[in-house]
């Protein structure tokens, strides 16, 4: 399990305000996870050697007076008692693909043991109907707000908006929005839709998909990391972070190797890391 990070980073507000909330890294790494236990490749090797090195599957959490998850990875227990998390007041989904969903069954001992009536959840119809096919047992403690693109929700003084990615149909990224910051979250895309990208330009945060090191194998729906790179500096993000990172395909990249790569961009461009905790 990786160490937690202590300190929120700081990073560039454009509009000078004070951060209100956190937002933090549950997992960074591609479905496989960093290392995957069938690989021996550098990659794998050298994140069973380095603790900073190791990735689960990908989720955040935006805290402030409360607790919002963003998607329910299958690490969801060990990253949820990493970061000291006693309690979830609601959960945003960006689609319901394994890696992103399969930990959602525990919150359920959350919600009946703590005598709770409902979760508050929120995703586009197609992730909402994705949720409830693999966790039907739970439809009655699942309380589901289904958001169109573009639709915006405020959820814990921080501003929600769905904004269709190039995924899953039905995946969205998000636009998070507290008075200091814009940060953009979209684990899992590739190029955005045009009226996505002009949403989001000039966001003080990006977190792009950054899936492949070498060959993009499946290009309709990920990012490689140098494509990543292109497209969040083409949208002029403050700071852009990579996440989803496989590591491992189609090129094994080491963390030290991607770290000296991306020096030339003198900290514009990050790995994001797990246990990463952004002051927004």
């Amino acid at each position: 399990m990786t160490e937690k990070t202590q300190a929120p980073q700081a990073v560039p507000h454009r509009n000078g305000g004070q951060p209100t909330h956190t937002f933090t890294f549950l997992g960074t790494g591609a479905g496989c996870g960093v290392p995957a236990f069938f690989c021996d490749c550098p990659a794998c090797e050298e994140a069973r050697r380095v603790p900073r090195a190791r990735r689960g599957d990908c989720g955040a959490v935006v805290r402030g007076a409360g607790t919002t998850l963003v998607d329910t990875p299958p690490d969801l227990r060990h990253q949820l008692e990493r970061e000291g998390i006693r309690a979830v007041d609601q959960v945003i989904w960006t689609h319901a693909h394994f890696d992103h969903l399969g930990g959602l069954g525990e919150l359920e001992y959350m919600v009946r043991l703590g005598g709770r009536q409902s979760l508050p959840c929120y995703a586009s119809p197609a992730a909402h109907d994705g949720i409830l096919a693999e966790f039907h047992y739970m439809d009655d403690i699942l309380a589901f707000s289904d958001l169109a693109p573009a639709d915006s929700v405020e959820l814990d003084g921080v501003r929600y908006t769905a904004l269709p990615v190039a995924h899953a149909p039905g995946t969205y990224g998000y636009l998070m929005e507290t008075p200091a910051t814009r940060l953009f979250y979209a684990s899992d895309t590739a190029r955005l839709p045009e009226a996505t990208a002009e949403r989001v330009r000039g966001c003080d945060v990006m977190a792009l998909d950054a899936t492949f090191w070498g060959r993009n194998w499946s290009p309709q729906s990920h990012h490689s990391v140098q494509e990543a790179i292109e497209e969040g500096l083409s949208l002029d993000a403050g700071t852009l972070y990579l996440t989803h990172l496989a590591m491992h395909y189609d090129t094994p990249v080491t963390l030290a190797e991607l770290e000296g790569f991306l020096e030339p961009y003198r900290g514009r461009v990050r790995v994001a890391a797990d246990g990463l905790t952004l002051a927004i």
